[in-house]
């Protein structure tokens, strides 16, 4: 039997374990950076499956390999994250949350339940490749600095260091059975944003008094769109927002300060720094101006998710060859962030999307949403893709 059919045979074998790991997962969430349980659980699975895991990898990470013939020729990596969302569940699902006001709402239960698929079947043919196959479980991917940047600190991509990375992420806009695939720029990189601006406050009737900190901060809501319109080059996607504006007054009382948060977007790391330091100058400027104080504080985020344009080539081309060429879709450009865009920076990277869409189900919710879920019957298509990929990787 060749090796593809060997597991396309495994991932329909385990299928049923795959759900239950992913159903007990969704039932027991965990938020970034609290993945204990999680992180147990995991650890458990590898060693059932015979593998000796590494834990603790920044705090809840777990890191454990498959070593085929000649394990030092080639490393490969393959990653899934573990944290769950702060959202209360909407389902009406056997496996609904059962930890109040946490969800996997983002797939991260099927990433993981999938690299634990993935594990059984690479650990079954570890014969009939060489190389090594390191799985990272990773925490925290939701949340800034996010577990990627931690782990990489502590050593994840050292001793073995994966020669490429592979992570896949479920996509409730494509359906169910297919693949989606971008080479070069794919993801933003993301930086939060939190101004504070400083006034006068007084009664509404008398603004001559006052250093009116509302009409200060709506001026800066419309002049730092400016940033992105006049000062970065057009062909440079780039997304500037604000979601919070506090004004705490009422209908005649201006109050002394004024809060706004947003978030900024961009693909290019040279133009996100300095657009950072337009912004910045511009908002202090606009509000020195007109009498009052800025603070501009920046969260710094992920960086941008660039996919390697050999390595993304040669996965798709493999995937085309397992998937069938009518179940390949070409990906637009997403201004979300990932933090698997920390490996992409450092090691040749390939992060791809599985299908998890079934309309006639209704199985149609975004993630990040209280009623996000997916087709389980992805859970046998994506670890016997990423098996056959890692393995394709390993002879290339």
């Amino acid at each position: 039997m060749s090796i593809d059919l060997k597991i396309k045979q495994l991932a329909k074998d385990y299928a049923s374990e795959v759900v239950a790991n992913r159903r007990h997962l969704h039932t027991n969430p965990e938020l970034s950076f609290q993945e204990y349980n999680t992180a147990k659980f995991v650890a458990q699975k590898l060693r059932d499956i015979g593998l000796t895991p590494q834990e603790g990898i920044a705090n809840t990470g777990v890191v454990a390999l498959i070593e085929g013939r000649n394990p030092t020729s080639k490393v490969v990596g393959l990653r899934a994250d573990m944290d769950a969302l702060p959202i209360f569940e909407k389902n009406d699902v056997p496996y609904k949350s059962q930890n109040e006001g946490v969800m996997h709402a983002c797939g991260h239960d099927a990433h993981t339940s999938s690299l634990l698929g993935t594990a059984k079947i690479l650990f079954q043919l570890r014969e009939e490749f060489e190389g090594t196959i390191k799985l990272i479980f990773q925490p925290a991917e939701e949340k800034a600095p996010g577990g990627a940047s931690i782990m990489i600190k502590e050593g994840v991509l050292e001793n073995p260091a994966p020669n490429s990375m592979l992570g896949q992420h479920v996509a409730p806009n494509i359906p169910v059975g297919k693949i989606g695939f971008r080479e070069g720029m794919y993801m933003a990189s993301t930086d939060e944003l939190y101004l504070t601006v400083k006034g006068k406050g007084g009664h509404g009737a008398m603004p001559d008094q006052l250093i009116d900190p509302v009409l200060i901060a709506s001026h800066l809501i419309v002049a730092l769109q400016q940033i992105i319109s006049r000062n970065k080059k057009p062909a440079n996607p780039s997304v500037l927002s604000f979601g919070r504006f506090i004004a705490d007054g009422v209908t005649n009382v201006i109050p002394n300060e004024v809060t706004i948060q947003g978030t900024f977007r961009c693909m290019d790391e040279e133009w996100r720094e300095d657009g950072l330091i337009r912004m910045k100058k511009m908002a202090e400027g606009i509000t020195e101006a007109m009498g009052g104080v800025c603070d501009f504080e920046v969260v710094k985020g992920y960086p941008f998710l660039k996919n390697h344009p050999e390595l993304t080539r040669r996965i798709k081309n493999e995937a085309t060859i397992y998937m069938g060429k009518e179940n390949i879709v070409d990906l637009d450009l997403w201004m979300a962030g990932e933090d698997f865009a920390f490996y992409s920076q450092v090691v040749d990277s390939c992060f791809y999307r599985l299908g998890t869409r079934n309309e006639a189900r209704g199985i149609i919710s975004g993630v990040h949403t209280p009623t996000f879920d997916i087709d389980e019957t992805s859970l046998e298509i994506g670890p016997g893709l990423m098996s056959w990929l890692a393995i394709r990787e390993l002879s290339n």
